[in-house]
């Protein structure tokens, strides 16, 4: 509705969840096009990407219960997304955003979260900030799909003062952002909970009950 406000002074019962889900970003604008020429068609009915089930984030609402408010926001142009786009939409739900709130990133998302909570303050203090899969600046790393949103694990440092609570999460068998990408950030922040899986790939699964039970136990 135009002209609505939210009001940032009013209380919320619930606890507060928000979810940045991931995208491809490209450096080069041929390597766009050339993606969008070669891309499988992941969205027709008759297939997806997780062989006919849904991800565990269409039922993060539903599976954490009554007592949290979940937020999706869909990231702008997420199959190119840009840094300053995405920060611009992120701040956007600031005065929604309260105290205590939890962030989740995933695979870019996690990438964009840490870049951006390093660099900038919020007007809230999270509760907890989940970093799972992502990809950051390393010696070796191909960095054609991650554009501007590559940060050095020891540049995510300043995080840790702004938050309550710092969770990454990695798989050894990550077929997209390699694990020791995970293992790098967390060296570089040992103040951080790190969770190391074996078989959750790119956190590409139908559920979850690992991360909802940290998010049950967070105080």
């Amino acid at each position: 509705m135009s002209g609505f406000k939210y009001d940032r002074n009013r209380t919320i019962m619930k606890k507060q969840v928000l979810y940045i889900h991931g995208g491809e970003s490209f450096w080069k604008h041929g390597d766009f096009i050339e993606r969008l020429r070669t891309v499988d068609l992941w969205h027709l009915p008759t297939q997806d990407d997780l062989g006919g089930y849904k991800k565990w984030t269409s039922t993060l609402a539903e599976d954490l219960g009554e007592a949290y408010e979940v937020i999706l926001p869909p990231m702008p142009n997420k199959q190119n997304a840009k840094f300053a786009e995405w920060s611009i939409w992120f701040e956007r739900h600031f005065e929604y955003l309260q105290d205590g709130a939890i962030l989740i990133g995933c695979s870019l998302g996690a990438m964009f979260l840490a870049k951006y909570l390093s660099q900038n303050d919020v007007p809230f203090r999270p509760g907890a900030v989940f970093l799972l899969a992502g990809a950051y600046k390393l010696p070796g790393f191909d960095e054609t799909d991650c554009g501007d949103f590559l940060i050095a694990p020891e540049a995510v440092r300043p995080v840790v003062g702004k938050i309550d609570k710092l969770i990454i999460m990695h798989s050894q068998d990550d077929h997209v952002a390699p694990y020791e990408h995970g293992v790098a950030l967390s060296k570089a922040i040992p103040e951080a909970e790190f969770v190391m899986f074996t078989d959750k790939n790119h956190f590409l699964i139908p559920v979850f009950p690992e991360l909802l039970d940290h998010i049950h136990t967070l105080q």
